[in-house]
């Protein structure tokens, strides 16, 4: 029996361990113990915190493991590397998973293979930024967190941009902050499957956020309405940067604004997309098991062909308010047959202030696109 290694044990992981033991792999899970959903589900599970890479690089070579991976997880993708390139197993390599963690970092290298992106500097906490050339508004964010940790947004000269960075530095693992321009458009993210250096685009995924300051994702709808021309660009634009780096095999996410014929990448995420994105609306809009895409490639076989042919309407809203559970109430008297899955609690609790303090969620899907946008949210950014 395969052995196969997953780095984090919360929710996001879960559909990787089950999808794992469904193809007959022995499980193995590291990640600090703190009676995570992952804990119970792994075959073997190892109380290692994800950012011990030599002490888990010990364990899979004790262990004798056929590969290792994670989904969803800036913070797992340094160790999946790490210990793939030192046991000699499928993955990006040590260099390539550290610039793709790292917003200030990956913003160098877009620039310097002509990816085009907005302008931006890195600052530690109590350094005045040099601002010399950038245009307001600007977004201030951590370099390598997710999220929408720590993010604000800056309109004026007047605003409080020392607080911003107090801010992002705070929630950074290494205290510092990114400041770069603000990019007018719509936002969507673009989840793709790479093998051997070759990409394939798998969905255009349309994005909600609350807006102005903070940003956090209140919905994702895929396919996104983009076709033709522009999601041929979308497709060269984000394929370079996979290329600039470095990203040659599993999953990826990329985030990327679009305004009228302008299009400039965000950053991208050397693994799958959050948000239940990549492990269930793919494969709902698609028919494409991204998962276990993730899991063939981590054990070096080519994954499945993709169908562009199969195509759903398939969505994710975030309950962030009372608007949102009134939807939830609608959808349950007036469409059940659409819902695939919800968890809904109490919006009467603490405040919405990153992703994490999101008050629970519905997915839905169905071959009516129009019964799919009618419950989502209205903003977009």
């Amino acid at each position: 029996m395969k052995k196969l290694a997953i780095i984090g044990a919360s929710y996001l992981q879960l559909p990787l361990i089950l999808k794992a033991k469904d193809l007959g792999l022995e499980t193995h899970v590291f990640a600090w113990a703190a009676g995570d959903v992952g804990e119970e589900a792994a075959d073997h599970f190892y109380p290692i915190s994800i950012t011990e890479k030599d002490l888990i690089l010990e364990e899979c070579r004790k262990i004798g493991i056929s590969g290792i991976c994670s989904i969803a997880s800036d913070l797992a993708v340094l160790t999946v590397n790490y210990v793939a390139e030192n046991m000699g197993l499928t993955g990006n390599g040590i260099d390539s998973s550290l610039v793709s963690v790292n917003k200030h970092d990956m913003k160098l290298m877009f620039m310097s293979y002509d990816v085009p992106c907005a302008k931006g500097v890195c600052v530690s906490e109590g350094e005045k930024p040099d601002l010399t050339g950038m245009d307001y508004p600007l977004i201030v964010k951590p370099t390598d967190r997710s999220g929408s940790r720590g993010i604000t947004r800056i309109d004026t000269k007047k605003d409080d941009i020392k607080g911003a960075i107090a801010r992002a530095c705070s929630q950074s693992f290494e205290k510092k902050a990114m400041i770069e321009e603000f990019i007018p458009g719509d936002e969507y993210s673009v989840e793709c499957i790479s093998f051997e250096g070759e990409h394939t685009l798998l969905a255009v995924t349309q994005k909600y956020t609350t807006g102005s300051p903070n940003y956090i994702e209140t919905g994702h709808l895929q396919p996104a309405g983009v076709d033709g021309p522009l999601k041929d660009r979308i497709k060269d634009i984000v394929f370079a940067g996979l290329d600039s780096l470095g990203i040659m095999y599993g999953a990826s996410h990329a985030e990327i604004k679009i305004s009228g014929s302008d299009l400039k990448v965000i950053e991208i995420g050397a693994r799958m997309g959050g948000d239940m994105i990549g492990s269930t609306l793919v494969r709902l809009s698609t028919g494409y098991d991204m998962v276990k895409a993730v899991i063939d490639i981590a054990l070096g076989e080519k994954p499945e062909e993709f169908d562009p042919g199969y195509s759903r309407t398939a969505a994710i809203r975030y309950l962030t308010d009372e608007k949102s559970m009134e939807d939830l109430r609608a959808i349950e008297q007036d469409h059940p047959e659409i819902i695939y899955e919800a968890d809904g609690r109490s919006a009467a609790q603490e405040d919405v202030i990153d992703s994490s303090s999101r008050k629970g969620y519905y997915i839905i899907v169905s071959d009516q696109r129009d019964i799919i946008e009618r419950f989502m949210p209205g903003s977009r950014a």
